[in-house]
């Protein structure tokens, strides 16, 4: 638990704001045929690569299209034979993910989570695995600008999960320590993030890919999803209610 108030919540997006079944397996067939020039067989190979099932469409927890960034999936996928170069593949599955963020399905109502835990005084951030742009995008489309003060992306300079630079990165920008910043997430990757950047609280959710026998030697507390966040799960918010 933490030894300070937390202050700041960093959240992951996929499988944490975001449905990843309803998202992503959609999304990934996509990509994976946009990787195999529509070639079936070689579509379902890449998906079975990046630790999804072709048929029943379920993704594994902190496989490479569950954790990996767009950069890590593109090297796999010319490694297993996609004809792109890395530069290639990269940006037309960034094109094709940025392009996505209108079919996101959220698994709450972002709207209300976010101003109800500005309004307890949180500072509030998403770092993903995805770019920058995509993470813009979906909070441009949520109407969630009001209440995020950090975005990082793979791609935004501050290194890749489940490194901790988009942590610090957030902390420093929040003006806070790292004991007293939250992370949220729904993979092992986030909670390594959250261990190796001296995070005060570690929560998993089961929203996305990560299992409980996965996230829970991990993270402090395991829910069902954000939308059980409460006040207790901070240890006391960092401003007085009016």
């Amino acid at each position: 638990m933490p030894s300070s108030p937390i202050k700041a919540i960093l959240f992951d997006k996929d499988g944490t704001l975001l449905d990843y079944q309803r998202t992503w397996a959609p999304l990934n067939r996509a990509a994976a045929d946009l990787a195999a020039g529509g070639d079936p067989a070689l579509a379902a190979h890449f998906l079975r690569v990046g630790g999804m099932d072709p048929e029943s469409g379920q993704t594994a927890s902190n496989s490479l299209l569950a954790a990996g960034n767009t950069d890590e999936i593109a090297r796999a996928w010319i490694d297993a034979g996609a004809r792109f170069s890395v530069s290639e593949l990269t940006e037309a599955l960034d094109t094709l993910f940025t392009a996505a963020v209108s079919d996101a399905v959220p698994v709450t109502n972002l709207v209300r989570l976010f101003r109800d835990l500005h309004e307890r005084g949180f500072r509030l951030g998403i770092a993903s695995s995805d770019s920058q742009s995509a993470i813009e995008g979906l909070v441009k489309r949520l109407s969630l600008t009001p209440w995020i003060d950090f975005i990082a992306g793979y791609d935004s300079g501050y290194g890749v999960k489940p490194e901790p630079g988009m942590l610090l990165a957030f902390c420093e920008a929040m003006g806070v320590a790292p004991s007293q910043a939250a992370v949220i997430g729904d993979n092992p990757h986030d909670m390594n993030m959250a261990i190796s950047g001296g995070a005060g609280l570690k929560v998993g959710v089961l929203t996305g890919t990560g299992t409980r026998e996965a996230l829970q030697p991990l993270c402090d507390i395991c829910l069902p999803g954000i939308q059980m966040l409460a006040t207790d799960v901070f240890e006391g918010d960092p401003v007085s209610k009016p």
